[in-house]
């Protein structure tokens, strides 16, 4: 597929990071010449310089004979007008990064009006990850798959738990659970379980299964779930508000601390029911004049990844119960993992998730074997979760898993590095066994090691 990825930011780079290994013919368009030339010399892209709002620069580029335009620059306003016109050239699809709530809020009609096909705020697709993570604590990531149906959790391995060094299978059979340990990393390397799989202390593990049977678990662990009730949060940014917006819903408290006076009378104007504090979240006479670290939660949301750094390092020394940081850099992440903050917010990361599970759903189309409808990098990257609906032109239907299997009766193979983790049907959760087999209108969860799935038959030999 040809792609162009209009800015060369944050976001703009990594996607074209992301997708320069999955054979596809990449178009970056930016401003900045410096900008271009890093991306030039360390990526496989054709780099274009000029806005990616002027007709000539896009046609130079090549924009009639695009399959997809990304606009991701700074601006809300420029990316609307870059999808346009690029539409208006003959672009099959076009995405644009919208980040500011007015705009958002207006999603639907932006959609119809300009063509746009996939609207993408990182921002609020950041601050429900945070949501989702303040209702598990003891958890390091909360993804959710089937419109909500099934969750998948991230959490390290305690000695506490009565996991470690107990085979699965073992350990199922001592405790019956209705869930499924789908991914693990240990020491850098990357597992997708079986039951011989044997956890140890220190392990980093996903479980994936129906939301009661993930707080049954959970509660067999005897982790903390206790519930969050009073958050701070630290810089006042879209992410703080859309987060705001999303947890005074089930009665969480939220104190926001934000240096600048004109955004702290904007904030109050707009979360009435929080407590807006101007000052400098990093000094220690605030924090302590503040009881800043006196909460429940606290959340480190500034642009400066040094400073969500410390703070979150300053917190989780204080014995915050749950802290969660924005990071961008990934040095700093394998920094804040070190130190024990497991919970690291990338909205860069989760954006092009996003559109990388946009990519792989057009390369192979809707109608054929079912493509992907959600998509999470785990681990690392190592390992992704794949979310895919079955549709009558699947070719594995109705076959049990345990024929697919090496050693199977039947022709089709599953390929190696691959799990199938859990299936969504009329509402119910399965986790399969060796007798579950895929029918027509099925959400599957598949678990991969670099396998670049696009399509649900893709999972076979």
């Amino acid at each position: 597929m040809k792609i162009m990825i209009i800015g060369n930011g944050k976001v703009g780079y990594t996607l074209a990071q992301q997708l320069s290994g999955e054979n596809h013919e990449l178009v970056l368009i930016d401003r900045s010449a410096q900008a271009l030339q890093n991306a030039d010399s360390a990526l496989d892209v054709l780099c274009v310089e000029g806005s990616g709002a002027s007709i000539q620069v896009l046609l130079n580029a090549g924009v009639r004979s695009a399959d997809l335009v990304v606009a991701v620059t700074g601006s809300d306003e420029l990316n609307i007008v870059c999808c346009l016109i690029a539409k208006k050239l003959g672009a099959r699809h076009t995405v644009a990064r919208i980040r500011s709530p007015e705009y958002y809020k207006e999603a639907n009609l932006l959609k119809r009006e300009i063509g746009l096909n996939m609207i993408i705020n990182p921002e609020y697709a950041a601050a429900q990850e945070i949501s989702r993570l303040l209702r598990v604590p003891s958890a390091f990531s909360v993804e959710t798959f089937a419109r909500g149906l099934v969750e998948m959790i991230g959490f390290p391995i305690l000695e506490s738990d009565g996991l470690a060094g107990v085979s699965l299978f073992e350990y199922n059979r001592r405790r019956p659970n209705g869930v499924l340990m789908c991914a693990a990393i240990r020491g850098g390397e990357v597992f997708v379980p079986n039951g011989r799989f044997v956890p140890q202390v220190g392990d980093k593990a996903y479980v994936i299964g129906s939301q009661g049977e993930i707080v049954k678990f959970f509660h067999t662990l005897g982790r903390d779930s206790e519930r969050i009730r009073e958050i701070t949060v630290l810089g006042g940014s879209k992410i703080a508000t859309y987060l705001t917006w999303a947890v005074e819903k089930v009665g969480m408290k939220v104190r926001i601390v934000e240096q600048d006076p004109e955004q702290c009378l904007s904030l109050a104007d707009k979360l009435p029911n929080s407590l807006i504090i101007q000052g400098d979240g990093t000094d220690s006479a605030t924090i302590e004049e503040e009881h800043l670290l006196s909460t429940d939660a606290f959340i480190a949301l500034t642009n400066r990844d040094e400073e969500n750094l410390l703070m979150a390092m300053t917190a989780q020394r204080h014995g915050v119960r749950k802290v969660i940081a924005k990071m961008n850099r990934p040095n700093y992440m394998e920094m804040m993992r070190e130190f024990g903050v497991d919970s690291i917010i990338s909205p860069k990361d989760i954006t092009a998730n996003q559109i990388i599970a946009y990519v792989r759903a057009m390369a192979r189309g809707q109608g054929q074997g079912g493509a992907v409808e959600n998509l999470y990098r785990l681990l690392g990257g190592g390992i992704e979760a794949l979310e895919f609906t079955a549709t009558p032109a699947t070719t594995l239907l109705d076959t049990p898993l345990k024929d697919m299997n090496p050693g199977g009766r039947n022709a089709k193979r599953l390929k190696d590095g691959l799990l199938v983790a859990a299936i969504a049907r009329e509402g119910q959760t399965i986790i399969p066994d060796g007798n579950t087999s895929i029918h027509a209108g099925d959400r599957v969860i598949v678990m991969a090691k670099n396998l670049f799935l696009q399509n649900l038959d893709d999972i076979l030999q």
